[in-house]
């Protein structure tokens, strides 16, 4: 451990829990609320003994609204916030969600997915809350929200949320699994020089500041807390004093500059990545856990002559449309491979436009998807 309380540069075998909390510490993460739940508990373990040591804070909260609740108030005060949980509290969390969202408060939410739904497979994989994360606060909105595929990625991608949320003041969604939480693997951590760490933005004058008046590029810059700004926020449409406005033209006008300030800008944000697929003529599409088993389909498929290809999202949402749809004049088929029942085989049909055919393979939790299942279907569709 270094003297501000993040990881020394070097070499670790961690699990992806572990490398989640230590992310975060090394992205400036200085305060966590959470309650106990199966399968992210060793994320809010380690942070409870790892934050101190960072000169952070540490609650374990009542339930999982008040752990949300928390993190919104904390990050308001100042303090780069997270909390992790799973499919039952991450139900329990939307509606604070949509609070953030409105009020534009930067905070990460990990959800360490499980078999689902209701309690489900509590200790075994599942991948079940996709579009939950996309949609399960009411009302329309845009969310950023990651999918690492290996216990590094559970270390940078932790990073990328923070900065992610920070540069545009929205809540960003880690979805992990309970595979890859509790799977152990090298992590190399950078020299803190090596690494950008993005803070929010922020005004520094109290005279005439409007807590919701955009810069040019949507993003309002926060208050800091103690140097004589007036904030009011709410979760009520509001203008850009932040009162209350109840009426169509107000809401229209807050609702469009909260999607535009993500999709204006969102190939700052969607990143993924290819494997084989230069002259792939089948391309599997996956993410998380599931896509450790597609890159090694996609090897056994080549070695029966059969020209695949593997696109790996690591950024689930906002989705990358025009990405899917430039391959379709080139290969045959998509097969998405998910542990659950197709949630994002529905999003790249959508964003296919019906130019080329796309299938499902996988399971509904509680194991792995094998590889040689994802090699059946590749054979199938040929």
């Amino acid at each position: 451990m270094s003297g501000n309380g993040i990881a020394k540069p070097g070499t670790y075998f961690w699990s992806g829990n572990d490398a989640l909390a230590e992310g975060a510490i090394f992205a400036g993460c200085r305060f966590f609320a959470g309650y106990p739940i199966t399968p992210s508990n060793e994320v809010s373990e380690r942070l409870s003994w790892r934050l101190p040591q960072a000169g952070g804070i540490f609650v374990q909260m009542e339930d999982e609204i008040g752990s949300i609740a928390a993190i919104i108030g904390a990050s308001w005060g100042g303090l780069k916030s997270m909390t992790a949980t799973s499919g039952p509290g991450f139900s329990l969390m939307q509606e604070n969600i949509g609070l953030a969202v409105m009020m534009e408060v930067p905070i990460v939410v990990a959800n360490i997915q499980r078999g689902a739904p209701s309690t489900g497979l509590p200790t075994m994989i599942g991948m079940g809350d996709v579009q939950q994360a996309r949609w399960g606060t009411h009302g329309p909105h845009e969310i950023i929200a990651l999918s690492p595929s290996t216990v590094q990625e559970c270390f940078n991608m932790t990073i990328t949320a923070f900065n992610l949320s920070e540069k545009f003041r929205t809540p960003v969604i880690i979805l992990m699994d309970e595979g890859l939480s509790h799977l152990y693997e090298r992590v190399v951590v950078p020299d803190p020089r090596d690494v950008i760490i993005i803070n929010r933005k922020m005004a520094k004058d109290p005279n005439g500041y409007l807590p919701y008046l955009p810069d040019r590029d949507l993003v309002p810059p926060m208050a800091p807390v103690g140097e004589g700004f007036r904030i009011q926020t709410t979760g009520l449409t509001h203008d850009e004093r932040g009162y209350p406005a109840i009426n169509a033209e107000a809401h229209n006008k807050l609702i469009r500059r909260l999607i535009d300030k993500i999709l204006k800008r969102k190939n700052e944000i969607i990143d993924y990545e290819t494997y084989r697929i230069k002259d792939a003529e089948i391309i599997v599409v996956s993410y998380g856990s599931a896509a450790r088993s597609a890159r090694h389909a996609v090897d056994m498929a080549r070695e029966e002559g059969i020209k695949a290809g593997l696109l790996r999202l690591k950024t689930i949402w906002p989705f990358p449309d025009e990405l899917i749809y430039s391959y379709t004049k080139n290969i045959k088929a998509y097969i998405v491979a998910e542990i659950n029942e197709g949630q994002i085989t529905r999003e790249v049909e959508r964003a296919s436009k019906g130019r080329t055919e796309v299938y499902w393979v996988g399971n509904y939790g509680g194991r792995w998807i094998y590889p040689e299942e994802i090699v059946d279907k590749i054979m199938e569709v040929k």
